[in-house]
């Protein structure tokens, strides 16, 4: 599915990924976002059909959305697959619309796993980083939101992002760095917005940066806590002020992206295990994850 948005005064264009045969089509939030209150979305199918479409619901910081295309039915709706099970190696096909080129497939290899990728914050202040799905599948410019499928043609992941020579997103062509958002991490949130629900998110309740470096220190990796909210999660578990957290349960954690990146995959309740080095010593903790839920 190719789509267009149009809002004042500018118009763009994306893909998107059929979920159900009366018109609810996954796709980014950064392609529905130009539309805003008072513009327009319409989407034109592989046969050539075209209807107009509401939203449903979005999640700036999954960057997904769902929309409705109207007075449609009998659609052909996709397969989601499991983003978990993919390998390092494995063959993948991006499908989308890139430069409003409709139908168009691109093949290659997952490059990588878990590659925190950040695009941004939203109206908040928070950052929309996810561990996405590295690939050298040719995605370009109005992919965005489009499947990325694996041999069995189910949808593993959404196009969401490229990196280009000097920028991380924008215009330029592929040079064979795409990111794909993990279908596994963000089928909850999906869910939620399908059934009218505002999205929520797994909290620690702090904010991180990347570790300070020491002049003549040998570089250090993790998240550095700078902040502890209180009343949190991670307050309850005693992490404070200057603590470097290095891994999330078997995750290792690189930097603040990756922290946030890792935490993205997380539910709210679910139970993980910090590592974290505070001053000397190596602390662990086990706590179970915050909402952001008001």
């Amino acid at each position: 599915m190719a789509g267009e948005v149009q809002g004042q005064p500018a118009s763009g264009s994306g893909s998107g990924i059929i979920l159900s045969e009366t018109g609810e089509i996954l796709t980014n939030d950064h392609v529905v976002e130009l539309a805003g209150d008072s513009g327009r979305i319409s989407v034109s199918f592989q046969n050539g059909d075209e209807a107009a479409a509401k939203v449903v619901g979005t999640d700036p910081l999954t960057d997904t959305a769902v929309i409705r295309a109207e007075g449609v039915d009998g659609l052909t709706k996709a397969t989601i697959g499991r983003s978990t099970h993919l390998d390092i190696g494995q063959d993948v096909v991006a499908v989308g619309s890139p430069f409003g080129l409709d139908s168009t497939v691109t093949s290659g290899i997952v490059s990588a796993l878990n590659r925190p990728v950040s695009v941004g914050t939203d109206a908040e202040g928070q950052s929309t980083t996810y561990p996405a799905i590295q690939t050298d599948a040719a995605i370009n410019p109005g992919n965005s939101g489009g499947p990325l499928v694996d041999m069995n043609g189910d949808v593993v992941g959404i196009n969401s992002s490229i990196r280009t020579s000097g920028q991380s997103a924008g215009e330029g062509g592929s040079i064979g760095l795409g990111f794909a958002i993990p279908i596994d991490e963000v089928m909850p949130v999906i869910e939620q917005m399908l059934n009218g629900e505002t999205p929520t998110h797994a909290r620690l309740g702090i904010t991180v940066s990347d570790v300070e470096q020491q002049p003549g220190d040998l570089p250090r990796e993790g998240a550095q806590v700078q902040e502890v909210s209180n009343g949190s999660t991670a307050e309850d578990a005693g992490l404070e002020k200057g603590d470097v957290i290095t891994k999330l349960d078997d995750t290792v954690i690189t930097s603040s992206d990756s922290l946030v990146a890792t935490i993205r995959s997380y539910q709210p309740g679910d139970k993980v295990t910090v590592s974290y080095r505070s001053g000397n010593d190596e602390e662990q903790a086990t706590l179970v994850l915050d909402s952001d839920a008001a």
